[in-house]
């Protein structure tokens, strides 16, 4: 049976699927992206400004700019972190804004189909066979690939029946409500301001959020604790915050992993973006970036294994995510570890952030994506102050 050959089938069209689609469509490779649709990840949607220039991404994509944050401590002490002269964080509703991916994408060359991915089979021909159905219950169709793409977010079946050990990457559960946001702005909601909730009472492991989307608002909590109540966590801040009365628009809930796959790619002819690659931030949660800068990292290896027929050029792209994102994963791991795993330590957590100098370098490494070295006294300063915490010699609040 003849079957049509694509240079690269991307399964899922997320923001990393759709970003190695778009740039292997835009190399000339021809392109088939398969996204099943009528699924919205749970995301709390913010984006860095260098996520605007790096990608090419329109202002018209951003629903509402945060110009600061509000760490919210067990006690209920808050603390407000302004951007400041630094700018602002983006924020974006994921329906509009991976749609507008996926059309960029079928606009710079590749095939869009919606369907069901289903498994990725052999037959000691050249190239893997990808099947999939248009419908459920729908008959299976399948396409040839010279390199699959698997970007079908966590737990991904891709990975799952191509890597080895996969299965076993930490999650946490995400659940979150978009709202219609209240008229006006409140002491407990703000229209401009992104908050977390670092309470044990709301995520015993995570932490808890409520991010404005303009007209909307999202209200969300993470936990990696199977018997904690998500749904509970929410209806209680809503009904703390004032909120239980605004309309649902929707309900949406989703693993999310906190650790990126020791391997990408099968050696052969197969690798994993974005969350399929466990490329999320930890402590923060954050991925619409990391996942990007995955897809395009993992489109430029599947060029170059395309170009060359070397399938070690695959093995680039965690390698080049790695050496620019591993530290930052490293430290955040860490500070997820021990800051978030009692409340006595989250009260500590958000005292250290009423700091000046911690408020900066925060701002400058979500800005940037990068640690900022201009600041080695800032750097100093915060260590003592961090050990002071450690050590409980600071007080937890002030």
């Amino acid at each position: 049976m003849n079957q049509t050959i694509y240079d690269a089938v991307v399964i899922g069209g997320g923001p990393s699927g759709s970003t190695a689609a778009n740039d292997l469509a835009l190399a000339g490779h021809s392109v088939l992206l398969i996204e099943r649709g009528g699924r919205i990840k749970p995301c709390g949607g913010a984006v860095p400004p260098r996520l605007l220039a790096d990608f090419d991404i329109p202002q018209s994509l951003l629903v509402a700019k945060a110009r600061s944050a509000r760490m919210i401590a067990p006690s209920g002490r808050a603390v407000d972190m302004p951007v400041g002269e630094i700018g602002y964080v983006g924020m974006v509703d994921r329906d509009e804004f991976d749609e507008w991916l996926r059309e960029r994408a079928r606009m710079s060359g590749a095939e869009r189909l919606t369907a069901t991915f289903e498994k990725i089979e052999r037959d000691g021909e050249a190239h893997p066979i990808v099947t999939f159905r248009r419908s459920r219950g729908g008959p299976i169709e399948s396409v040839r690939a010279r390199v699959v793409i698997g970007a079908d977010g966590a737990r991904s079946a891709v990975a799952k029946q191509c890597l080895p050990g996969a299965e076993r990457v930490p999650c946490v559960f995400a659940y979150h409500e978009i709202i219609k946001s209240p008229e006006q702005n409140t002491e407990a909601f703000d229209a401009s301001r992104c908050d977390v909730f670092y309470q044990g009472r709301l995520s015993p492991d995570f932490y808890a959020w409520v991010f404005p989307h303009g007209e909307t608002a999202s209200i969300g909590v993470g936990s990696a604790n199977k018997g904690f109540s998500l749904r509970g966590a929410i209806a209680t801040m809503r009904d703390d915050l004032g909120l239980e009365r605004c309309e649902t628009v929707r309900r949406e809930g989703a693993p999310i992993p906190l650790k990126p796959l020791k391997r990408w790619d099968n050696g052969a002819d197969v690798i994993v973006a974005g969350d399929a690659a466990g490329i999320v931030a930890p402590a923060s949660g954050e991925g619409i970036y990391y996942a990007m800068v995955g897809g395009r990292l993992v489109g430029e290896a599947a060029a170059a294994f395309l170009k060359t027929g070397e399938a070690k050029q695959l093995q680039t792209a965690r390698k080049k995510f790695m050496r620019e994102h591993g530290k930052v994963f490293w430290i955040l791991g860490m500070m997820q570890y021990f800051w978030y795993s009692s409340d006595k330590r989250r009260e500590r957590f958000v005292t250290m952030c009423d700091d000046k100098d911690v408020q900066e370098l925060t701002w400058q490494a979500y800005m940037h994506k990068k640690l900022v070295r201009a600041k080695p006294m800032a750097h100093v300063k915060i260590f003592l102050k961090d050990t002071a915490h450690l050590l409980g010699l600071r007080p937890a609040t002030r």
